[in-house]
């Protein structure tokens, strides 16, 4: 149980996609762990979708593999696929039927989905007021929530959605990341979701894999993305002073001599966290007046930007 547990819910080896002599998606190769949210990014045309239709066996795999939970989708796609929900582009419903009973008609496809169940994941999605509503009363944030009750109706360990704020309001967009918060932490399931919205996957995800052209250009963990300072840079730390020249003397001189430099943000020193108290202690100590001291953080904008040198991404 503890092996299970600590296995990717979501493998891809190698994983690579040609049509008629073009290369879609290029010798893919990353882990999703469990219980995160996961981000899929990359400009329009990067080769998400295609990914995530070879990912759900909607499209065949030139060469490499996915494995879901362990399990390769391509020897044993039934065991694969059962562990996995997914809203590929839009989610389909009949819309002269209420958002129930469009969930009682998927749910007879599948054996042992309960009333029970069904009650639940309205709940869980809160559309418990409208489910009843017939779908084409719906607005399109509601009825992406309805997509999302009914991918979660046979308890996947892994929610796969393809760009799943298209076409949502403001307040739509804010809703939905509250709901795939809410999943990853009430019911366990690893959601894996493909954007090419930068700010909403900076709000929404935990880890983001960066996609360009079809090839891998990075994973790594959000917080590491906009803060900076992986396991061996130190994070950057802007201090807001009167008297920069001297502020940038006094850190310079510290006992490690911290990277001390002139910005338009301030001065900024690369320091850990627990060396923080002396330099402002030293700083006090020289005269130096301080403002405010606080981390530096870079948008994923940023960040994105410095690691493809591309601006094909909306924000």
């Amino acid at each position: 149980m503890s092996d299970q547990a600590n296995l990717p819910v979501l493998q891809l080896r190698n994983v690579t996609k040609r049509i008629g002599g073009k290369t879609i998606v290029d010798n893919l190769t990353f882990d999703v762990p469990r219980g995160e949210v996961f981000g899929f990014l990359g400009p329009n045309g990067a080769g998400k979708t295609t990914t995530i239709r070879m990912i759900v066996g909607l499209m065949k795999i030139t060469e490499g593999e996915v494995l879901i939970n362990g399990t390769s989708i391509t020897r044993n796609f039934e065991q694969a696929i059962r562990h996995v929900g997914a809203i590929v582009e839009n989610p389909e419903m009949y819309k002269f039927l209420s958002g129930y009973n469009n969930l009682v008609h998927y749910a007879r496809m599948i054996p042992g989905i309960t009333r029970e169940r069904i009650d639940e994941v309205v709940k869980l999605v809160g559309l418990e007021s409208r489910i009843r509503d017939k779908v084409k009363t719906y607005s399109l944030g509601m009825r992406q929530r309805l997509g999302v009750a009914q991918a979660l109706l046979h308890k996947p360990s892994l929610l796969i959605l393809d760009e799943p704020t298209n076409g949502l309001d403001p307040a739509g967009i804010r809703e939905l990341r509250d709901y795939l918060r809410r999943l990853t932490r009430e019911e366990g399931i690893t959601v894996f979701v493909s954007s090419h919205l930068l700010s909403e996957m900076e709000l929404m995800c935990d880890r983001v894999a960066v996609i360009q052209a079809g090839k891998l250009v990075d994973v790594k963990p959000l917080r590491e993305l906009v803060v900076g300072g992986g396991d061996d840079e130190l994070p950057t730390v802007i201090f807001d002073v009167d008297n920069r020249e001297l502020a940038i003397r006094v850190l310079s001189g510290l006992r490690d001599g911290a990277q001390a430099a002139d910005t338009a943000d301030g001065v900024t020193a690369k320091l850990d966290r627990e060396s923080i108290p002396l330099a402002t202690a030293k700083l006090v100590e020289a005269g130096v007046k301080i403002y405010g001291i606080r981390p530096s953080t870079r948008s994923l904008e940023d960040q994105f930007l410095e690691m493809t040198g591309r601006e094909s991404v909306v924000v």
